[in-house]
């Protein structure tokens, strides 16, 4: 039997559509958000106004067809106003990117903030991006896992779901889109995957990168693109990775192309991959930052509302083929005692 607190179990709930998928949009991006508009509209047009505007925009048209979504404060203000009052919150809750001064791509949350304070702004969760290399020195390691101790312990007392998303890397090999990081990325997901489902962590949903890089397997890869995996090979790397989680994990699209997210995604539901949805950003809405530019305000709204969301509903039906619920990992909603917590005291 598995115990969770009721405020978090009617929170994953409410970040969960009818078949209790996570099916969510993603657009907490800041600093990369900011230079995509700037590149859009040219450096001599740009102003903030225009990234505040485009999440506004993104989350009104489209947070009526996901079952929730991910925004960032700084950024992402008038997106959570904008909202559709059906769709779930998730707060992005860590400082964007790291100091490229200090070794270990070290996590930090965003000082002003706090899990009350973001239960208290309406949020149904809590995301946080941990860089991750299951490689890395002892004494880095050690730093990101008190780290994310003390983050699920905060959620405990919170009484709210956290999303950890923790994107691998590699010391030596910088570039991670190359054939050579291609080569060591299944395993360090699977490692990654092994160590943050362990229970002393706390964390309720892992949002994790598919175990390859899908460009280079056989029969996918495109163009100069070399084949690394074989789609026999790419198939054992979803399923380990699948069967390295003791609790929900949803796959993030990673900034790839929208046919590309819908292939992953079906591939992993072909080989036995038990991922319970997707909180899938870039993949959805990216083409739109350069309509707005051209075109302003009601253009990006025309273009959400035909291929966004069209992008979103496709995204849908591969959901409702393979994805699982989330609390199928725990046996199903009968093997779940939902306890109540009183979190004033």
């Amino acid at each position: 039997m598995k115990r969770i607190s009721r405020g978090k179990f009617e929170k994953m709930q409410q970040l969960s559509n009818d078949q209790g998928v996570i099916a969510a949009l993603a657009i907490d991006q800041r600093g990369s958000m900011k230079k995509m508009m700037q590149t859009a509209v040219g450096e001599d047009k740009f102003s903030m106004d225009q990234v505040y505007e485009f999440k506004e925009l993104v989350s009104q048209e489209l947070t009526k067809h996901v079952s929730a979504i991910l925004l960032d404060e700084q950024y992402g203000f008038k997106g959570i106003q904008a909202k559709d009052p059906s769709c779930g919150l998730i707060l992005s809750y860590e400082k964007t990117g790291y100091d490229a001064n200090t070794p270990g791509r070290l996590p930090e949350l965003l000082p002003n903030e706090s899990l009350d304070r973001l239960l208290e702004k309406g949020a149904d969760a809590a995301k946080v991006l941990v860089y991750y290399d299951p490689d890395e020195p002892k004494e880095i390691l050690d730093v990101k896992h008190a780290f994310l101790e003390r983050l699920g312990t905060e959620a405990l007392a919170a009484d709210i779901p956290v999303f950890v998303e923790p994107i691998v890397y590699d010391t030596k090999i910088t570039d991670d889109h190359s054939p050579e990081f291609a080569e060591i990325k299944p395993q360090k997901v699977i490692d990654t995957i092994k160590e943050f489902t362990k229970d002393k962590y706390h964390i309720d949903v892992l949002k994790v990168e598919v175990p390859v890089l899908f460009k280079y397997v056989e029969g996918f890869n495109k163009g100069d693109d070399p084949v690394v995996y074989t789609q026999e090979e790419a198939a054992a790397y979803f399923k380990e990775a699948g069967e390295a989680a003791t609790r929900p994990f949803i796959y993030l699209s990673a900034g790839v192309p929208a046919d590309v997210f819908r292939e992953e995604l079906t591939f992993a539901g072909e080989h036995g991959a038990n991922y319970c949805g997707i909180l899938g950003g870039r993949a959805t809405w990216r083409d739109g930052v350069q309509v707005y530019a051209d075109g302003g305000k009601d253009a990006l709204i025309d273009w959400l509302d035909t291929q966004g969301r069209e992008n979103i509903n496709e995204l849908n039906d591969i959901l409702s083929k393979y994805a699982n619920p989330w609390y199928e990992i725990y046996g199903g909603l009968d093997n779940i005692e939902v306890f109540d917590i009183d979190v004033t005291k």
